[in-house]
């Protein structure tokens, strides 16, 4: 399933590449938002906010997973850029023996670390019970979220995104099911929900070994799961500064639902719905700076430097154009959209006055993340982790703190502190991609 992204025009090609992308993405945040519509339509706040903290723990744990895979996709597509077809079977072999250790050593500690959490997360005490059920069957589930990651991280590599998009719609189906009988038939509540996204990923990542297997979709030797140093230091040196960066990220996030959850059960379903939504908007960056990586790294390999700057600006336009339609579309319909997710009036409200401000963030986000992606494939995944830790340091979370002590009853100030963030990220990518282009780092 290897295809060449190195030929041809280089606006088709991302188009191509980051469509089946941008679909299993939406897919997989779908399915996600499919729990919260149906715990929503069958129970009240308190389990909607135990989906709603447990959903988010689980989103920066598989955000991280997703962005430490990264120097996987990277090298990956750098040997296939390179044609050195055993170097690639190698970095294949090794990422997943690596990241099968890692899923069972994080199941372990994080099902040890439970209670913490979720005193951490100032979870509102109407939904710690269903919160702490929710995580519990989420960490187990652990092994195969990361599997299924891995996987479609290699596929990616290889130049193939079609593939991770037709396992992860199986997962969404089968979620999908699994929800309206736990939740809708059993009454399962926030256990139901977690029930059906562990399952529906074991029968996505059972699915996607067997084609894998049978099909010869991949092909490693024995030997090429034999640890090598050198292999798994440079996986680890590209993809652990945009694990801590997507991680630092999330965690953000995370304080600012601290800061809603002390507000109210209310308040803290409205930030939680609309963290949901925003999860949706933000596909077309996220997919970007996947695609741009995954295909600059076959630009790299192949020594077509001008093609890797071309795929970063076709990226950028096509991403800061969703971003300012997301924003617009969000001011007219903020409240039929809540609706979807939740009845109670007050919740549609806050939602409402959220979501409003948070929209903007897709616009900025879509520069920083595509420059991300570019500064990752060149091996500076570094910058990408600074910009965004300087980003939430000066701007995320004490804006968000001052707005909600200065509009107590207002949600728009605070959804803002995002938006201003990312404008923050942006700016200083820009800044850097500048001085280094003009000290020919990219043309090495």
């Amino acid at each position: 399933m290897q295809r060449n992204l190195i030929k041809g025009s280089a606006l088709k090609n991302i188009i191509v590449f980051s469509l089946p992308f941008l679909f299993s993405n939406f897919l997989q945040t779908f399915y996600g938002m499919a729990d919260l519509f149906i715990v929503g339509q069958y129970n009240g706040a308190a389990s909607l906010t135990g989906v709603s903290v447990g959903s988010q723990v689980m989103h920066m744990l598989t955000v991280m997973i997703v962005g430490l895979a990264m120097g996987a996709t990277v090298m990956i597509g750098r040997y296939v850029g390179e044609n050195k077809e055993e170097e690639k079977r190698t970095v294949i072999g090794n990422t997943i023996v690596i990241f099968m250790i890692v899923s069972i050593l994080l199941m372990a500690v994080l099902l040890l670390l439970i209670n913490p959490i979720i005193n951490i997360m100032f979870t509102p005490e109407e939904a710690i019970q269903e919160t702490r059920l929710y995580l519990i069957i989420c960490f187990v589930g652990i092994p195969f979220i990361t599997a299924y990651n891995v996987i479609s991280s290699i596929f990616r590599g290889l130049g193939d995104s079609k593939s991770p998009m037709c396992f992860i719609a199986i997962a969404c189906f089968f979620n999908i099911i699994l929800d309206f009988i736990f939740i809708g038939y059993l009454d399962m509540h926030a256990v139901g929900a977690a029930l059906g996204t562990v399952f529906s990923q074991a029968v996505s990542v059972m699915i996607a070994l067997t084609a894998i297997i049978k099909k010869k979709l991949i092909v490693v030797n024995r030997e090429n799961f034999n640890l090598r140093k050198s292999v798994i230091g440079r996986i680890f040196k590209i993809g652990f500064p945009i694990c801590i960066q997507d991680g630092l990220i999330q965690i953000s996030f995370i304080i600012i639902t601290v800061i809603a959850n002390s507000r109210g059960v209310n308040i803290a379903a409205a930030v939680g719905v609309v963290e949901k939504i925003i999860g949706f908007f933000f596909l077309v960056p996220s997919s970007m700076l996947s695609s741009i990586s995954a295909i600059c790294a076959q630009c790299i390999g192949a020594g077509q430097h001008k093609r890797a700057v071309q795929t970063l600006q076709y990226g950028c336009l096509i991403a800061v154009s969703f971003g300012i339609l997301f924003t617009v579309i969000c001011q007219f319909i903020s409240e039929p959209i809540l609706s979807l997710f939740t009845n109670e009036s007050i919740v549609i409200m806050y939602g409402s006055q959220y979501l409003k401000s948070y929209a903007a963030d897709c616009i900025f986000a879509a520069i920083s993340f595509s420059f991300s992606g570019f500064f990752t494939a060149y091996g500076y995944s570094v910058i990408s982790f600074m910009h965004n830790l300087i980003s939430i340091i000066l701007i995320r979370i004490p804006w968000a703190y001052m707005a909600s002590k200065l509009y107590s009853d207002n949600l728009f100030p605070m959804g803002l502190a995002s938006a201003f963030g990312s404008l923050l990220s942006a700016v200083i990518c820009i800044g850097v991609y500048t001085y280094l282009k003009k000290r020919r780092c990219f043309s090495l």
